[in-house]
């Protein structure tokens, strides 16, 4: 402990896995239990007016915890990227079921 009676915040180093990719996504779909929040990213395509698909590649589980502090990083650098860049516009869309909260 510091003189102030701060723990002393360790280094973080960071690294990826040997198979760690970037993937774009322009679908999220969440499914939400006592223990988790479960993020399945994917892309969604509409190939005719009345049928979108979706082809989910990656599912990520987040503890509350961690969810949490995800929708604070994400809540600050959307803040900042619409005072640079202006207010992002959602268009209304069709959200299906995420299905049943276990």
């Amino acid at each position: 402990m510091s003189q102030t009676n701060q723990p002393v915040q360790p280094n973080v180093v960071l690294s990826n896995t040997e198979d760690y990719s970037d993937r774009y996504a322009n679908s999220v779909q969440m499914r939400v239990s006592v223990w988790d929040f479960h993020l399945i990213f994917g892309t969604l395509h509409q190939d005719t007016p009345h049928e979108m698909k979706v082809h989910n590649f990656q599912g990520v589980y987040l503890s509350p915890q961690q969810a949490k502090a995800l929708l604070n990083l994400l809540e600050q650098n959307i803040a900042q990227y619409e005072q640079t860049f202006g207010q992002i516009a959602l268009e209304p869309q069709h959200i299906p079921s995420a299905g049943p909260i276990h």
